[in-house]
């Protein structure tokens, strides 16, 4: 090789190759070596533990645990406080000074976390009933509930109490519009238990919703020791029962809602009964319908073609009477004002999905009921007949007459509800309160309807309130009824004339109105029900807070 050769650099590989003294670029200087045991391999973990940090490893016989296994020297029954919140664990009252309505609605609103144990109770049994049977009886209960129209809110904490008096705490109900959910968890290392149950079929009989009330009160009450056998056996008696009113009083009842309706707007003798005949003749009309198959939507459409044909042939008759009284007479008693109420209450307590297929299904009946009065009302216009939308706005000022017109309404609207006897004289009164304060808001104050309304309501809800409360009982049978004198029956009609006569945008304003109407009567029983319960005695206000719903602040 040449000098000139000599001088020229290798290459990498040549040098690695062929030079034994140079090494890697990654390879450790030397001096700075680390002594290795003789076992240990060249390589090492930058993840290793560094000597003198070892963790003492557990005994062979002793087992790998769980994050989520309790220690050895953990007690259920005597737990420790892991945390306590700035501002204190809120104390809630499970006793039986409160309803169980209360106690289980606060304990619905309360984190999971913060949930009291329940209270230890001597059994009878050794063990209690198997797990399966207390959610399959806790679903039949919330199924009568939802099924009767019963809110949301109040299906879940009878769930919930269900499940707490035979000692399953960890568990957690979920109502939507036709599924019902529940699952229990019995401990944190433990697989949950879940069953779900679909309602079906749906009927109105507040007589069965009322003996529900009193099955769970009775299984909430520490003292009744009411076993699973004998809670089946009951359940049981109720779905056997037959309805408390024969068929023939439920279509007198619906004739006299709508003869009472009528009184209302300005009817007199004439109108009464001729509203009253069209409400019983398109209630068989519903019944043939229901016995034949066909959907509730068909049965509100033929229903409501008879008060409206009614009120048209005494128009083309050239009767002297207020052929628009009769067909508002014969809306009330088609208006679905009890799920109107129970739609809007699911959506102010925060059951949204509940709430929207609630207001969903008011929506197809109220379709229905306008497919029905807008064919005959077309009919009518066609036929040559004379219906003036102003015939009936000046309502003459009658106190006494429209009062016990209001009486006479709520107690066929709670006949028609299937309320218990106990209950018709109570919900009467109460919808007579309700017109009072209407009447003497709206034609003597001349404040606007709709304020008129949502106050009225109001009343109702808080009247309705406490009378459940004293009874221990649901609020439906004392509210539902008595809001049937302000059901916007006329502000309908009077939006379907206006459509049928080509005046559209008329009647979309009659229509809202009927819709504003509706939301500030579900908003203001809503608002009662809430206002009478800040009165009740809860305790100290530390207690008050539990019943906060948690909203993220």
């Amino acid at each position: 090789m040449s000098e000139a050769e000599d001088r020229k650099p290798q290459s990498d590989e040549a040098r690695s190759a062929f030079d034994p003294e140079i090494t890697s670029e990654f390879a450790i200087p030397a001096g700075l070596a680390v002594a290795r045991p003789g076992d240990e391999p060249e390589t090492t973990s930058e993840f290793a533990v560094p000597a003198g940090l070892d963790v003492a490893q557990p005994a062979a016989g002793e087992g790998e645990g769980s994050a989520f296994s309790p220690p050895s020297t953990y007690s259920a029954r005597q737990a420790p406080v892991a945390f306590t919140p700035a501002g204190g664990v809120p104390v809630v009252s499970l006793i039986k000074d409160l309803p169980w309505q209360d106690r289980m609605r606060t304990m619905l609103r309360m984190p999971v976390a913060e949930r009291p144990a329940p209270e230890a109770r001597p059994k009878a049994e050794e063990e209690g009933p198997a797990v399966p049977r207390v959610l399959d009886l806790t679903l039949r209960i919330g199924e009568l509930l939802l099924a009767g129209g019963e809110g949301a809110e109040d299906v879940e904490a009878a769930m919930f109490a269900v499940c707490r008096s035979y000692g399953l705490d960890r568990c957690e109900p979920n109502v939507t519009f036709t599924l019902l959910s529940i699952s229990y968890q019995p401990s944190l290392v433990e697989d949950p238990v879940t069953a779900s149950r679909t309602v079906r079929r749906r009927g109105t009989d507040y007589t069965r919703l009322a003996a529900v009330f009193r099955l769970v009160d009775d299984l909430s009450d520490p003292e009744s020791h009411l076993s699973l056998e004998e809670a089946y056996r009951r359940l049981a008696e109720m779905r056997r029962n037959r309805h408390p009113y024969p068929t023939w009083v439920l279509t007198s009842a619906s004739g006299l809602l709508a003869g009472a309706a009528s009184v209302l707007v300005g009817g007199d003798l004439v109108v009464f009964v001729a509203a009253m005949l069209g409400a019983m003749f398109g209630d068989r009309l519903a019944w043939l319908c229901a016995g034949r198959g066909l959907p509730e939507f068909y049965q509100f459409l033929v229903a409501a073609m008879p008060p409206a044909a009614i009120g048209i042939a005494l128009t083309l008759s050239h009767v002297d009477v207020k052929a628009s009284a009769v067909i508002t007479g014969g809306l009330f008693a088609l208006l679905p004002g009890r799920a109107l109420v129970a739609g809007v209450q699911d959506g102010l307590t925060g059951f949204y999905i509940t709430a929207a297929a609630r207001l969903l299904e008011v929506m197809y009946f109220f379709v229905g009921i306008v497919a029905g009065v807008l064919v005959m009302l077309y009919v009518g216009v066609q036929l040559g007949a004379h219906l003036n939308p102003d015939a009936a706005l000046g309502v003459t000022k009658r106190p006494l007459w429209q009062i016990g017109a209001s009486m006479l309404l709520s107690l066929t609207f709670a006949v028609l509800l299937q309320q218990e006897r106990s209950t018709v004289v109570a919900v009467t009164l109460n919808g007579g309160v309700a017109w009072s304060v209407y009447g003497a808001m709206r034609y003597t104050g001349e404040i606007s309807p709709v304020a008129s309304t949502a106050v009225a309501a109001g009343v109702v809800g808080l009247f309705g309130q406490l009378l459940a409360r004293y009874r221990f009982a649901s609020a439906l049978p004392y509210t539902t009824a008595a809001i049937g004198p302000l059901l916007p029956g006329s502000a309908t009609y009077f939006g379907l004339l206006a459509i049928a006569q080509s005046k559209v945008d008329a009647g979309l304003v009659s229509i809202t109105k009927a819709a504003a109407l509706a939301m500030a009567i579900a908003i203001g029983v809503n608002l009662g029900s809430e206002v009478s319960r800040m009165f009740l005695r809860i305790g100290s206000l530390e207690k008050r807070r539990a019943a906060k719903r948690t909203r993220g602040f």
